[in-house]
């Protein structure tokens, strides 16, 4: 198989076979062997991805060719250190394997072949991620996972001192690879930021990032020096630079620097200057942008020659020899790679799926549980919730409550007030103003021992951190098979109607974003009785199966008391004692007439337009959904064939809103009675009045449903 050596190989193999021994004394590194496998290894593996793809054998040809010097970021770390790793650093996840005895080499030929035995996403993706490892499993290509590594360190101090059980010991480090040209990326800003912000209050923050610079974001150079300035820009973050062809330095500098993370507690990044070899990917023509020239002047800086360097520096084996282990190294990866190609792949859209949204009900009824509430006033929307969020972080001491003003404020709307003092401002308490390092904190806590309850004050403000749900919690069990969760449920004050305080920041309607996320849980309290329920019930999914749930809480229903007329307290209700199953919703009023489906906002408007209709002989029943994700649709059929008709009142957009998914469940079921919806227009939320104008309304309600029975 020597006969197809490509350039870089030709390169590498001659200047091995050149290196001869100083004349001097023997100096050697004591790590060189173990860092001259991983990078041998992780170079063969990522030609072999070449060699499979052109075989149309291989789907996945990102590889580390170049970056090999993270390998001496490995052995400069425990292996038991929580590693989120960038997709260059195979190298790294190869070097700490071998300090374990695990063959991680066989983990990314089958990776590259999509083989269903893969062991951590099981051919989902080709990912570095192995819990024996220590390595959480990331797919992001823009620094996503950032945050998240942020909000790992910032939990392992927090859950000793709480006395939460931790999978990482109590001095463990944080490492978290990425690219240069991720350092533009928002939510690499933001990670850089909340880790200088934490650094400043001088809050425990062992983490160490790693900038794997080669000077490219595909195709696209670094400017001179941009890296090195944007890095240095928060004097928070110690920084310390290392050149990647300098094998005995990076172990050096990455080794005192984890030291001193570890000791001190405190965030710093290694600048590791890398070169990329084989270009972006096998569709990438780098040729196509760079010159021969650059692209062979690279080939001096090779990190494996630099460790060659040592090994022969030391007498531990000749150029010679290393050339032979490199060749000999070669046929045997070939022949494994050969051999993955013929593992088993999925086969089903349901083993596909497996991972995603694990449901055990019965473990979810254990530890939800039922509550015996002492006598007392009838409680508003947002007195419930107070006091179901005591009782989670009463029940439940790895519960953690922080978002914006949560704390002392206790919300902007009262909803948290008194639990900071209650529970201590270890467990409850506010975050820098930022969506994405909010969600970066509860998925770092989440992977940590902990069940997160982040708060963002605003929908609208959640479209700012959208992909840290989308590309980061939902995605960790489908890519790891269930092996890394991070269950947390995030509350989120929502939906229109609010009066006084308006404008489309502080009214949105959109959660079309959230409800096409797989396997997410959305749950929607709007009754007083329901909103510890749904709570307790969310909690205990994302213990019991680590589900990501959202709460989406109606501020224009938090302090409401009354339905029809003022004073009649129709609004105010007592928390129920039992939990609400995920999925399970809630039939109000049993009128033959018509069948009304909606939920928060929706379901008070729906409540008064039936009383006006049964002045006028209509009588309807009203389906309160309580969950958006699971839809509930078969309570919704069957509450529908009752009454041969079906109004959906969807409070959010015609275009995208919950509406469609219930129609077209019911098209899917064979529902074959008459349906309508109402919806809000496809709008954002004006200011002041002309909110109504846009917002569904109860005269629509009373409208669509005398149309639907009178045709």
């Amino acid at each position: 198989m020597a006969d197809d050596l490509d350039p870089l190989e030709q390169h590498l193999l001659e200047r091995l076979r050149a290196l001869a021994p100083p004349a001097g004394a023997a100096a050697g590194l004591p790590e060189a062997p173990a860092l001259w496998r991983a990078q041998v290894d992780s170079r063969l593996c990522d030609h072999a991805a070449r060699w499979l793809q052109a075989r149309q054998l291989g789907y996945y040809t990102i590889g580390s060719a170049g970056h090999e010097s993270n390998a001496a970021v490995a052995l400069a770390l425990r292996p038991t250190d929580p590693a989120l790793l960038h997709y260059r650093s195979g190298g790294f996840y190869l070097a700490r394997a071998g300090q374990a005895g695990h063959d991680g080499v066989d983990d990314i030929l089958l990776g590259m072949v999509a083989a269903a035995e893969e062991p951590i996403a099981g051919g989902r993706h080709k990912v570095f991620g192995h819990p024996a490892l220590a390595v959480v499993p990331q797919t992001s290509t823009i620094a996503s996972h950032l945050p998240r590594a942020v909000g790992t360190a910032l939990a392992i101090d927090r859950a000793r001192r709480l006395g939460v059980d931790c999978p990482w010991p109590d001095e463990a480090v944080v490492v978290c690879s990425f690219g240069d040209a991720s350092v533009n990326h928002a939510a690499a800003q933001a990670a850089l930021n909340t880790a200088a912000h934490c650094a400043h209050q001088r809050l425990p923050l062992p983490l160490l990032l790693v900038c794997e610079d080669n000077g490219l974001g595909i195709s696209v150079p670094s400017p001179e020096g941009w890296v090195e300035s944007a890095l240095r820009a928060r004097p928070q973050l110690r920084v310390e630079r290392a050149e990647g062809d300098d094998t005995a330095s990076v172990l050096a500098v990455a080794r005192e620097l984890a030291g001193w993370v570890r000791e001190r507690r405190r965030p710093a990044v290694l600048h590791l200057h890398t070169v990329r070899y084989l270009s972006h990917a096998g569709a990438d023509v780098e040729t196509a942008y760079r010159s021969a020239a650059a692209i062979r002047a690279d080939y001096d800086r090779d990190p494996i020659l630099a460790t060659a360097r040592l090994l022969v520096g030391a007498r531990a084996a000749s150029g010679a020899e290393l050339a032979a282990d490199y060749l000999a190294a070669r046929g045997r990866i070939r022949e494994r790679a050969l051999a993955a190609t013929r593992r088993r792949r999925l086969e089903s859209a349901e083993e596909v799926m497996r991972p995603l949204a694990p449901r055990t009900p019965a473990a979810v009824a254990r530890l939800a549980g039922a509550r015996a509430w002492p006598p007392g006033e009838p409680l508003t929307l947002a007195q419930a919730l107070n006091l179901g969020l005591a009782d989670v972080l009463e029940r439940h001491p790895e519960t953690l409550l922080f978002g914006e003003d949560v704390a002392v404020k206790g919300g902007v709307y009262g909803v948290t007030r008194g639990l900071h003092a209650r529970f201590g401002a270890g467990r409850v308490f506010d975050t820098l103003l930022d969506e994405t390092s909010i969600l970066g904190l509860a998925l770092g806590a989440a992977i940590s021992g902990f069940v997160p309850l982040p708060e963002i004050q605003y929908l609208a403000y959640l479209h700012n951190a959208e992909d840290q749900l989308r590309g980061e919690a939902a995605t960790l069990q489908f890519f790891s098979q269930g092996r890394f969760r991070n269950g947390m449920v995030v509350r989120v004050a929502g939906y229109g109607y609010q009066r006084g305080f308006g404008g489309h920041f502080h009214n949105d309607d959109a959660v079309g974003v959230l409800r096409d996320i797989p396997g997410l849980v959305i749950a929607s309290p709007s009754r007083p009785e329901d909103a510890g329920p749904l709570l307790r019930t969310c909690v205990a999914a994302a213990k019991a199966d680590g589900s990501v749930c959202v709460f989406l809480e109606p501020i224009a229903l938090y302090h409401t008391r009354d339905l029809h007329e003022e004073g009649d307290g129709g609004w105010t209700g007592r928390p129920g004692e039992e939990h609400v199953p995920v999925g399970e919703a809630r039939t109000h009023l049993d009128g033959g007439d018509l069948t009304i489906a909606t939920w928060a906002n929706g379901l008070r408007l729906s409540l008064r337009a039936a009383r006006r209709l049964a002045a006028q002989g209509v009588r309807v029943r009203v389906v309160d959904l309580r969950w958006l994700a699971p839809l509930p649709l078969d309570h919704v059929l069957r509450e529908a064939a009752a009454t041969g008709r079906l109004l959906v009142v969807d409070e959010t957009r015609r275009t995208g809103g919950v509406s469609e998914g219930i129609l077209a469940g019911l098209v899917d079921a064979g529902f074959d009675g008459r349906v309508a919806r109402v919806a809000s227009r496809d709008s954002f939320v004006p200011l002041g009045p002309a909110a109504e104008l846009v917002l569904v309304s109860e005269v629509e309600v009373e409208a669509a449903t005398l149309a639907l029975v009178r045709g």
